[in-house]
């Protein structure tokens, strides 16, 4: 498979799990499930997610429109490094803090695996792009 259709893969996943956080607060309830903690850790979760939308929709944009600097060059080649590292580490935080047999909480699984995978790949392709 072509280098730049696996960083456009990558730009998808990215572009999906932006998604996914934006529509948190419907799926989750925000923030009248929240109401129950303190207004800090209301206030951390929510704009820890909004962050994760940012990051997710900026690597989407790497991933689209710098696609030979991601793969050619040490900075682009460390981002990628990065990202998989982000959803191996994501990984094994879904087994660590949400220990639910279900079988939405395994696709989510499945989905950080993809992601570690997709963002590793074009780190041990070989031939030209």
């Amino acid at each position: 498979m072509g280098h730049d259709i696996i960083l456009l893969l990558c730009a998808a996943h990215s572009l999906a799990l932006a998604l996914f956080h934006a529509a948190f607060w419907r799926l989750f309830r925000w923030p009248s499930t929240l109401r129950d903690t303190t207004l800090a850790n209301r206030a951390i979760l929510q704009i820890a997610n909004v962050q994760l939308i940012w990051v997710f929709l900026g690597v989407a944009a790497l991933c689209l429109w710098y696609q030979e600097q991601l793969r050619g060059t040490p900075l682009g080649q460390a981002v990628l490094a990065g990202m998989s590292g982000f959803w191996v580490l994501r990984l094994i935080q879904q087994f660590v803090f949400l220990r639910v047999n279900h079988p939405l909480v395994h696709a989510l699984s499945v989905v950080f695996a993809l992601g570690a995978v997709l963002f590793a790949w074009p780190l041990f392709a070989s031939g030209p792009p």
